[in-house]
């Protein structure tokens, strides 16, 4: 069953899921319990829009994240201040974001001309994670490590203002500050899961182990435990799959969390 891990393209995947998956399931909890689940799909299609402004500046797909991520972090804090400053929900902002960086995203890519390196549009929309090079992995692992890092070191400060923003704001913590600062974080973790798994489908990583880990988890801690297990125990199970049936890494995994999703929602209506 690990005979495909003698290979390095497989290890590199392997890392790399297992990194994305983790550092997704965490924000994924803080994500879904503040209602922005849509959140990581329009972030997602925001960096479809940045990375295709890098290409169009002639840069390289890897070069062009060093671009999209600014671009999306700025997309980010403006969905934030529309929903702290406006009466409009964060589904809405983030549907209109969303509309604009993808738009922006193929005017860009339709702006460039035919003697530009060529680009593989399915590999940014779906991913490629069997295709992840060494330095790719590099930036994967460190960025998951840094925002892991960061929320773990803000991680009461954080619960206390997703969980309870107005009994924190009156207790002196900065709501607002940690709300922008969690929209960043997830904005550049999404812009890297691109990377890997494609912009259709990283903002299944960040909700489905999140919202599965809710069903049964309870607490806050045993629902981030809950889903940094579910997260990657997909990633790495649905990586293993892949391989052996012949199926695309990235939607093999999300299969994988769905069916995790189901299962936990059959149990969540049975112990009832």
């Amino acid at each position: 069953m690990l005979e495909p891990l003698r290979y390095d393209f497989m290890q590199r995947a392997l890392i790399a899921g297992l990194a994305v998956a983790a550092v997704c399931a965490v924000i994924g909890v803080f994500v879904v319990q503040r209602g922005l689940a849509f959140l990581s799909d329009g972030l997602a299609h925001a960096a479809f829009g940045g990375i295709a402004i890098g290409l169009f500046m002639g840069a390289s797909v890897e070069n062009a994240v060093w671009i999209a991520i600014p671009f999306t972090a700025g997309i980010a804090i403006g969905i934030g201040y529309i929903l702290r400053r406006t009466q409009l929900r964060g589904d809405v902002a983030t549907g209109v974001f969303f509309s604009f960086s993808f738009a922006l995203g193929v005017l860009f890519l339709g702006l460039r001309t035919a003697t530009d390196r060529q680009i593989s549009v399915d590999a940014l929309l779906f991913g490629s994670m069997l295709a992840v090079t060494p330095k790719v992995l590099i930036v994967v692992v460190a960025v998951s490590i840094v925002a892991l890092v960061l929320t773990i070191a803000l991680w009461s400060r954080l619960a206390y203002a997703i969980f309870d923003p107005e009994l924190a704001a009156l207790s002196g913590v900065p709501v607002g500050i940690l709300e922008y600062l969690l929209l960043a974080e997830t904005a550049v973790v999404v812009v890297v899961a691109v990377k890997t798994v494609g912009v259709v489908l990283v903002s299944s990583f960040v909700v489905i182990p999140a919202a599965t880990a809710r069903l049964v988890g309870g607490t806050l801690p045993r629902t981030t435990i809950f889903a940094l297990v579910i997260g990657m125990v997909g990633a790495g199970t649905g990586l293993i799959v892949s391989y052996h049936i012949n199926t695309p890494a990235a939607a093999t995994i999300i299969l994988i969390h769905s069916a995790g999703f189901a299962a936990a929602l059959v149990y969540t209506r049975l112990k009832r």
